[in-house]
C-alpha cells in the first residue's frame, strides 16, 4: 500500500506527507456523501500543497458492505486494519434498535479509545434557523465518549442476569427494583472525566475561546453525572490550568479578566432550554456521554440543519470522523443528498491532521455555495432557487476550490 501510517506520540499526531487515511462509505446515503467529501478533500490538498502533500485512502468495510460479504458488521480482519492504521472518515451507518449487534459507531469509539466527540456548531449565513439570531451560536461542543450508559452493561427484562442482579441489590442493599424491568448500569469514571476536561480546556487555550460549561445532572445523580462536575474542577483549579482558567464562582459580578477563560456549570434540563433562549451565553459545552448527545442534536438544530454538522471523534492514538446525521435510506442513489455534514468531518480530519490551509479551503468554500444559494434541495427549499443535486453540489465545490 502507497503512503506511511500516521503515528502518534505522547498524545500528538505525527503526520507524514503521504498519510494512510482509511475509509468507510456507510449506509444509505453514505456512499454518495462519502464520495463528495474524499473528492474535495483531495481538491483542497491539492490545491493547497501541490504535489507536496496527498492522502492515500484505503477502503475498510463495516456496515452494510461487511455484512453482505463477511455475514458481520465489522469482521475481525477489517477491526485489525482499523487498530493498524487507526484514522477512519467514516459514512453513516445503521444502528438497530431493540436487538441486533452493538452499535457500530461506539465498537469503533471503544476499540481505537476515541474519547472525545468534538462537535463545532457554528450558524452559516444562509440558512434558515429557528430562532432570531441564530448569528449568536457559536459552539463546541466536547462530549465524554467512553463513558456513561453507551457502556452497553444492560440485561433484558425477564432475563437470568436481571434477576441475579435484582437479587443482589435486594440482599445487599436493600435495593428493590420490579421484576419486569430491564436493567442498565451507568458508569462514570473519575479518570475519563479528567481527560475529557483536560481536552477542552486546552482546546480553550489554543483557539482562544472564552468560557468552558460543565453541563450536568448532578443534583439526582450524585455520584455519576455529580463526580464528572467535581472531577471536572478539579481539574479546571489544578496547578495545569489554573493561570488560564476563572471560576465563576470567584468573579463575584465583576468582569471576566482579559485573556482568561471562564469554567462554570450548569444542570442539563436548565441548559437544554439556555441553549435555545440565550445561546450567546454559550462556547465550550463539556457534556458525559448522554448529555452530550442530546445537547450535541439540540444545537445543530439551532442552526437550522443537523446535516450540516461533522464530529471528531479523537483520543491519543486515533481518530475516527463522521457526519453528525444518519443513513437516510429513503433518499439513498437518488442524487439529493447533501453532503455539508460528511464535507465539515474531512474539514476537521484536515485540522487534526495539521492541515489547516486545505481544511480552511474547504470551509470558505462551503460557507460561500451556502451564502451564493448553489445547495442541495434540502436547503434550496427555503431560499427559493432550484436545488442541485449531490454530485453537481460537489463539482461546484471542486470547481470554486480549483479556480482560487
Amino acid at each position: 500500500m502507497d503512503g506511511e501510517k500516521v503515528r502518534f506520540d505522547n498524545g500528538k499526531w505525527i503526520v507524514p506527507d503521504s498519510p494512510i487515511i482509511l475509509f468507510a462509505e456507510g449506509d444509505g446515503i453514505g456512499p454518495e456523501i462519502s464520495n463528495s467529501a474524499r473528492s474535495i478533500v483531495d481538491a483542497a490538498v491539492s490545491k493547497a500543497y501541490g504535489p507536496s502533500k496527498k492522502i492515500n485512502w484505503s477502503e475498510i468495510l463495516i456496515g452494510e458492505k461487511a455484512r453482505s460479504k463477511y455475514g458481520n458488521g465489522i469482521p475481525k480482519e477489517q477491526m485489525a486494519k482499523l487498530e493498524e492504521y487507526r484514522i477512519l472518515l467514516k459514512g453513516p451507518l445503521t444502528t438497530v434498535v431493540g436487538g441486533g449487534e452493538r452499535s457500530l459507531n461506539v465498537t469503533i469509539r471503544m476499540t481505537l479509545d476515541l474519547y472525545a466527540n468534538i462537535r463545532p456548531v457554528r450558524y452559516i449565513k444562509g440558512i434558515e434557523s429557528p430562532i432570531k439570531n441564530p448569528e449568536s451560536v457559536d459552539m463546541v461542543i466536547f462530549r465524554e465518549n467512553t463513558d456513561d450508559i453507551y457502556t452497553g452493561i444492560e440485561w433484558k427484562e425477564g432475563s437470568a442476569e436481571a434477576a441475579k442482579l435484582r437479587e443482589f441489590l435486594s440482599s445487599s442493599f436493600g435495593i428493590s427494583i420490579s421484576a419486569d424491568s430491564g436493567i442498565g448500569i451507568k458508569p462514570i469514571s473519575r479518570t475519563k472525566t479528567e481527560r475529557i476536561t483536560r481536552a477542552a480546556l486546552n482546546y480553550a487555550i489554543k483557539n482562544k475561546r472564552r468560557s468552558v460549561t460543565i453541563m450536568h445532572k448532578g443534583n439526582i445523580m450524585k455520584y455519576t453525572e455529580g463526580a464528572f462536575r467535581e472531577w471536572a474542577y478539579g481539574i479546571a483549579k489544578s496547578s495545569e490550568f489554573r493561570e488560564s482558567v476563572v471560576l465563576e464562582s470567584e468573579l463575584s459580578g465583576s468582569a471576566l479578566p482579559s485573556g482568561k477563560i471562564l469554567v462554570n456549570d450548569r444542570i442539563a434540563d436548565n441548559m437544554m432550554q439556555q441553549i435555545i433562549t440565550k445561546p450567546d451565553m454559550y462556547d465550550i459545552i463539556l457534556a458525559p456521554n448522554l448529555n452530550g448527545d442530546y445537547i450535541s442534536d439540540e444545537a445543530g438544530a439551532l442552526i437550522g440543519n443537523i446535516g450540516i454538522l461533522g464530529s471528531a471523534n479523537v483520543g491519543d492514538t486515533g481518530g475516527m470522523f463522521e457526519a453528525s446525521h444518519g443513513t437516510a435510506p429513503k433518499y439513498a442513489g437518488k442524487d439529493i443528498a447533501n453532503p455539508m455534514g460528511m464535507i465539515k468531518a474531512a474539514e476537521l480530519m484536515l485540522t487534526f491532521l495539521g492541515w489547516t490551509e486545505a481544511a480552511l479551503l474547504i470551509r470558505e468554500e462551503v460557507e460561500r455555495a451556502v451564502i451564493e444559494k448553489r445547495v442541495t434541495s434540502d436547503i434550496a427549499r427555503y431560499t427559493g432557487t432550484p436545488p442541485l443535486g449531490t454530485k453537481e453540489f460537489t463539482d461546484r465545490i471542486i470547481q470554486s476550490i480549483n479556480t482560487k
